[in-house]
């Protein structure tokens, strides 16, 4: 079980890597073709703002990978269950407030993992 939720933090980790890279760096070039429904005359103002929201994303991507160095198992665990609520509580944020399909890519996986690291 502690295998299967260490192989989902890495998944959940690199997700939130390649939304960071997204949303830091290809908010104007691959964000219209990712963000359909989002108008393409907006993706140039609000470039900053998405950033931001990469910036964020790319912290949680380093805890995650952060609690799979940490060698007291008890801290790991804490430190991994402490980013995976994080990302589930974005996800189910974002799921009520923007898009029902982000609970399924973001809180899903990291509610799976939460159950596997707990039992």
């Amino acid at each position: 079980m502690i295998l299967i939720a260490k192989v989902l933090i890495v998944i959940i980790a690199l997700l939130h890597s390649y939304f960071l890279v997204l949303e830091m760096f290809l908010w104007t070039t691959r964000g219209p073709k990712v963000f359909r429904n989002f108008p393409k005359d907006l993706f140039e103002p609000t470039k900053t703002l998405a950033a931001n929201q990469g910036l964020y994303n790319g912290f949680l991507a380093a805890g995650l990978l952060w609690s799979l160095f940490i060698s007291d198992e008890m801290w790991q665990k804490n430190i991994a269950l402490f980013f995976l609520g994080c990302v589930a509580i974005a996800g189910i944020y974002g799921a009520l407030t923007a898009s029902k399909k982000i609970f399924y890519i973001q809180a899903l996986p990291a509610i799976v993992a939460i159950v596997f690291l707990t039992f």
